[in-house]
């Protein structure tokens, strides 16, 4: 275990040597996020009735979506692995008398911590003292922080056993880009990055929050806002441990697989 830790803490360094991701932030998703805020004000004054959530819990999505956005995301992926996945560096790793599985797992989870680490303070700071109805709020109980902060490792874990998925699949085609490209996009969509999954419609909108996708930051998000409590709000964090589980133990069969067939050319 003492290995694993390791690998998570020079990972987790490294990301809090760019400083500079405090400036992006500011410079990119606050007025990215205020534009979000202000597009779901204007249609929630447009016909309140039809919004399946309250403005407030809305409007704290999004500014939660924008402050751990590289920590939900998959197109958040370590690069690292897929080159040496390409060029034949994953020799080194190969020989490396630990798991792969669980080396590549605490690296990405070190590197998506320390990256949200450097993002998510500036803008929670300003969300939290703009005015109404614009600012982030929390009106829940201690336990239901304490909850939240469960979900958001939950969902944590579910967005990086599925990226480790990807990248173990990427044993078996010539080149990633395709892969990540569709993987992507299809996933933007499915756990609520690109609209919160309230706002899809029914049946599809059930579908969605079944996926493995809707447990990622789909329930921690609602939690903090009160959208999702009581009875749905156990029932949701229940699916994310089936689905982390689920893909955990999916993509340490793959490794195994592309362990066993992959041929390294030249050396």
């Amino acid at each position: 275990m003492k290995k694993y830790v390791s690998f998570f803490k020079i990972r987790f360094q490294t990301g809090l040597q760019y400083r500079a991701s405090y400036v992006s932030a500011l410079a990119t998703q606050l007025p990215w996020g205020l534009m979000e805020c202000l597009a779901y004000v204007a249609l929630h004054e447009t016909n309140a009735a039809a919004f399946p959530m309250e403005l407030q819990a809305v409007v704290g999505y999004i500014w939660l979506k924008e402050a751990f956005l590289v920590l939900f995301n998959t197109w958040n992926a370590d690069n690292d692995i897929f080159g040496m996945i390409i060029d034949g560096g994953i020799s080194y790793e190969l020989c490396r008398p630990i798991s792969l599985y669980d080396m590549w797992f605490a690296r990405n989870a070190g590197g998506r911590l320390s990256t949200a680490a450097t993002r998510c303070v500036p803008i929670l700071l300003v969300a939290l003292l703009l005015p109404k109805p614009f600012a982030l709020t929390f009106g829940g109980s201690v336990g239901t922080a304490l909850l939240f902060l469960a979900a958001m490792a939950l969902g944590l874990g579910v967005t990086i056993a599925f990226c480790m998925i990807v990248y173990m699949l990427c044993f078996f085609t010539l080149s990633p880009k395709g892969l990540r490209r569709v993987l992507v996009g299809a996933v933007d969509l499915l756990s609520g990055n690109v609209i919160p999954l309230p706002f899809i419609p029914q049946p599809w909108r059930r579908v969605f929050e079944l996926m493995p996708f809707g447990s990622m930051q789909n329930v921690p998000f609602r939690i903090f806002t009160g959208d999702l409590a009581g009875a749905q709000m156990v029932s949701a964090m229940a699916l994310q441990m089936f689905w982390l589980i689920a893909l955990i133990l999916l993509g340490r069969g793959v490794c195994a697989l592309a362990q066993r067939r992959t041929v390294i050319q030249g050396g």
